[in-house]
């Protein structure tokens, strides 16, 4: 299949192979991670464009085992693809995270900002090993995660704060606009989704 596709050996092909190892490394950790937030739709659609370019790369290796160039472009591109996934991750700010604060204070500042900020906020009583606590929850989106622990830092810079990914949340409080792509998703596709 990949006979007619075969590059004559030039000091560019380990270029090439690099380039494509880097992509394909950089797709798998963002699938990996969309696989790990149920995001099934997207993830299959990122491993169809990733095997169809490891298997270009693995034919340019294999027609030219004798090229060393090869060998380090691809374990190269594996290396940068890891770091550069994670990066790209970060970036897309896929999911959506749980952000548990517990502390002794007075939380009334913490609620008010966190609603400012439309995010939807749950406080519960508890016991702590010094005595009560208030644990305060709320359910964001993963890209609203870096102001929302600026609004917990402004609150109290050395309270204790957790932050843990969540599979599902439905009928909750959002920032309004941020759910854009909820509403861009066809209806059948959403039905799909949700049996899945």
């Amino acid at each position: 299949m990949f006979a007619d596709s075969s590059l004559p050996a030039s000091p560019f092909l380990p270029l090439l192979v690099f380039a494509a190892e880097l992509v394909v490394v950089t797709l798998s950790t963002v699938r990996i991670i969309c696989l790990g937030r149920g995001r099934k739709i997207l993830a299959s659609v990122i491993g169809f464009v990733e095997v169809s370019i490891w298997l270009y790369a693995m034919s340019q290796i294999m027609q030219n085992l004798s090229d060393l160039g090869c060998y380090l472009g691809f374990a190269s591109g594996f290396t940068a693809g890891n770091f550069l996934g994670v990066l790209v991750e970060r970036w897309l700010g896929l999911g959506t995270v749980v952000v548990r604060v517990i502390t002794h204070k007075d939380t009334a500042f913490l609620v008010e900002r966190l609603r400012a900020a439309h995010y939807g906020v749950t406080c519960l009583g508890g016991q702590g090993a010094v005595g009560p606590v208030t644990v305060v929850l709320t359910v964001i989106p993963r890209k609203e995660l870096a102001t929302a622990i600026a609004i917990i830092k402004r609150f109290d810079a050395g309270c204790f704060y957790s932050v843990d990914d969540v599979q599902a949340a439905e009928a909750g409080v959002f920032p309004p606009g941020k759910n854009a792509l909820a509403g861009a998703v066809p209806s059948p596709l959403r039905l799909f989704r949700r049996a899945a």
